[in-house]
């Protein structure tokens, strides 16, 4: 084979992706101690299973299937009419915020979605994405080739990245360079943090501006537990001409591994509205249809009633994350409006050599702060997502071992 025909950006990407580097040292550990007992507080996968509620609708839905009446074989591209106007009702109407069922476009993920934007846009369009953030933001925009090459201290040189620590309360300033695209999430993964009414107008106004466009990743936001903060970037005046936004079922209703999401594209936006309907009906062929039944039923009041009670406990577990390493003496930002708890480690301690060394004294496993970013260095995610009394075990580790 030629190699001149491989693309030469993925080159550029530093190492593997994330997860996969923990995965590997996990199994590395656990090959050399065959009786390790390894609670696992990294990655951000759903623990409690699927509502009553779900699955009673994913029974009927496969029983429908079972008939000739009422078989389903290919459904629209851009999802049946019953779920989006669900979505409507039950995530933007009682906010009060306009969007219509068909500025909705259901997939299958929003990871997917997040990479899969960009190609509506030049290849030579200059990007804002926020340090830290999840790895797909970045590395999705490095395969295009967006982003120059990597300097020595890790940023990419033709990326302008957008700082969230402590010193601006994990608010980013406005960018200082010029851009077309920015990228924000809110409530945001890793930092568990949320970006305030004030910070996101800014960013509206920014963009109109100037002619940028926002990205703006809301998968966490059933998470939000102040009516107060903005859930949606809709709720921003200005941002129907400027924004556009990602939600996922995986961590709303536990469907990591059902697969169903959904990308909103108001119609002010006209011409990338367009585009991704072309996009998605020439190369998607829709979700399931016993997926969209499955997470239409959340939207019922008694789905609904569940669906927050599930929540309701994956945020009991963080705040006794948050509780228990503040005891000890740690200082930890997030858990508060997100399932993720964003814990600062002693001054210099390198991320990787701390999820190297919780692994080794209290068989514990994080993410390493500095994979979200050059930002993340110095600190360690943990997740709410594991269950609530092994939770319980690793924090008593942490305390006794560390």
């Amino acid at each position: 084979m030629n190699p001149s025909i491989i693309n030469p950006y993925y080159d550029r990407l530093p190492g593997s992706y994330l997860f996969s580097t923990i995965a590997k040292k996990i199994a590395e550990y656990e090959s050399a101690h065959k009786n390790a007992d390894i609670i696992r507080l990294g990655i951000g996968d759903v623990t409690s299973p699927l509502i009553p509620e779900v699955i009673d609708a994913m029974h009927k839905a496969v029983n429908e299937m079972a008939l000739k009446q009422s078989f389903r074989g290919y459904g629209p591209e851009q999802g049946y009419d019953f779920l989006r106007e669900a979505i409507v009702r039950g995530e933007y109407a009682p906010r009060g915020i306009d969007v219509a069922s068909d500025e909705i476009f259901v997939s299958d993920g929003s990871k997917c979605d997040v990479a899969n934007i960009q190609e509506l846009f030049a290849a030579d369009v200059k990007i804002a994405i926020p340090d830290p953030v999840y790895p797909v933001c970045l590395d999705s925009n490095v395969m295009a080739g967006r982003t120059g090459s990597l300097d020595q201290v890790g940023l990419f040189e033709g990326v302008t990245y957008l700082a969230a620590n402590a010193q601006n309360n994990f608010q980013p300033e406005l960018p200082q360079n010029p851009v077309q695209l920015i990228y924000l999430c809110s409530p945001n993964n890793p930092t568990g943090t949320v970006l305030t009414r004030e910070t996101l107008q800014k960013f509206v106004d920014y963009a109109n501006r100037n002619g940028a466009l926002i990205l703006f990743d809301g998968a966490y936001n059933c998470y939000i537990r102040d009516d107060a903060l903005p859930h949606s970037i809709f709720e921003i005046e200005g941002a129907r001409t400027c924004a556009i936004e990602f939600r996922s079922f995986s961590k709303t209703a536990g469907f990591t591994g059902i697969r169903c999401a959904y990308t909103v594209i108001p119609k002010d936006l006209a011409k990338l509205h367009s585009m991704w309907n072309r996009r998605q009906t020439t190369k998607f062929n829709g979700v399931s249809y016993v997926t969209q039944r499955a997470a239409e039923a959340i939207y019922t009041e008694e789905g609904w009633r569940q669906t927050n009670e599930v929540i309701d406990g994956y945020m009991a577990t963080a705040a006794l994350i948050r509780s228990e390493l503040t005891a000890a003496g740690y200082t930890v930002f997030g858990g508060e409006h997100a399932p993720y708890i964003w814990w600062k480690l002693p001054d210099g301690e390198k991320s990787f050599d701390f999820f190297d060394r919780l692994l080794a004294r209290c068989e514990v496993v994080g993410t390493p702060g500095s994979g979200f970013g050059p930002m993340g260095e110095g600190y360690f995610r943990l997740t709410a997502f594991g269950d609530h009394e092994r939770t319980k075990i690793a924090l008593k580790r942490i305390k006794e071992r560390l």
